[in-house]
């Protein structure tokens, strides 16, 4: 049944039309605070508006648009442009509520799934027919879904995710630490991989609330496998075949941009020690992420978004941290690594005096 439904695909669709508003909101922010732009004056328009200051708002308008987004998109995924309307309606109502992006995910599968049923169910006049893909369908999905998410589903998620949202806030040393090591060892386990996606859609769930910890640990753990790999090459080149030391050439570059997909085809060729390693090591620098209160209001963006963080020595030092504890087990834990032979065919000379050509 669940695999009918096909959420993930959903999901990720979802997650892809988003993506783009989030990085471009949460660059607009950082850049108008970094030059004096303020968040609390986003609605005074009276007040001495500047550039800057027109940034923040950007950014902070487009942050408020995230979960109307991923709802049409998701809606959209589902049942094709019927979806669209009652989709963003309902993430507009799951911002408004105070459910935010789980809420407005929701709502989004919601809506695209009633617009499915409509489809198949609803019967009309052959003159109404025309009216049903733009009008009736979008019109009677967002009142149905819409009353559900007013009356039903949509508080109850506005309160689980103030719990969730003062719970982080709240939280004190050991705490914030296994935390940070969790959520870091999660979002460089499978470098880019579904659980690296599940540490994300929780992390910018929580940036929609203000919190930016689990951004900061997010961005961080997916830079720790290219870095630390990368280290440890440095260190001892043994560890690694020449097609290996190639990869990680290529890794490095791709991890200063926090693209952790460069390290899979070192992970390929021994996949225990290195998935440990990057996890361990990306747990450790997660835990420092916490400790140091480091904050990110951006999502993406590696190295280049590091001076709009909060506490940036703190990331570069739990960032470091965490690439040498994974450079040394990577060092301790690895073999040698043996080059394969084929056939030494540049160093034998292939006799060819017997061969006839006919």
């Amino acid at each position: 049944m669940l695999k009918k439904l096909q959420l993930k695909k959903h999901a990720m669709t979802g997650i892809s039309y988003m993506l783009p508003l989030v990085v471009a909101s949460g660059l607009l922010i950082a850049i108008g605070n970094l030059a004096g732009g303020n968040p609390s004056l986003i609605t005074d328009y009276k007040s001495s508006y500047n550039v800057w200051q027109a940034a923040v708002s950007l950014g902070v308008f487009g942050m408020g648009l995230l979960p109307a987004v991923m709802g049409a998109a998701i809606a959209y995924s589902i049942a094709d442009r019927p979806g669209i309307a009652p989709g963003l309606l309902m993430g507009m109502i799951a911002n408004a509520m105070g459910a935010g992006f789980l809420g407005g995910m929701l709502g989004g599968y919601l809506a695209g799934y009633f617009v499915n049923f409509l489809k198949e169910k609803l019967i009309v006049p052959r003159w109404a027919q025309g009216l049903l893909p733009m009008m009736i369908i979008p019109l009677l999905s967002s009142i149905v879904i819409g009353l559900i998410m007013f009356f039903v589903i949509g508080r109850p998620i506005a309160a689980a995710s103030a719990s969730l949202t003062n719970m982080l806030n709240n939280m004190q040393g050991g705490s914030k630490a296994v935390f940070g090591a969790i959520m870091g060892a999660m979002a460089a386990f499978d470098f880019g991989g579904p659980v690296n996606k599940v540490a994300s859609l929780f992390a910018d769930g929580l940036l929609l609330q203000g919190v930016y910890g689990p951004e900061a640990i997010k961005i961080c753990a997916s830079m720790i496998p290219p870095f630390g790999v990368t280290l440890s090459w440095l260190i001892r080149r043994s560890r690694y075949t020449k097609g290996e030391s190639d990869n990680i050439k290529i890794a490095f570059p791709m991890g200063i941009c926090m693209i952790t997909e460069g390290v899979i085809p070192i992970a390929a060729v021994d996949p225990l020690r290195v998935i440990f390693s990057c996890s361990f090591g990306a747990a450790i620098g997660g835990m420092l992420i916490m400790l140091l209160n480091v904050g990110s209001p951006v999502p993406s963006g590696g190295m280049f978004i590091v001076p709009a963080m909060q506490n940036p020595l703190g990331f570069l030092i739990a960032l470091t941290v965490g690439s040498v504890v994974t450079a040394l087990l990577l060092v301790v834990l690895k073999k040698d690594a043996k080059e394969d032979l084929i056939l030494d065919e540049e160093e034998e000379d292939v006799d060819l005096s017997g061969i006839e050509i006919k």
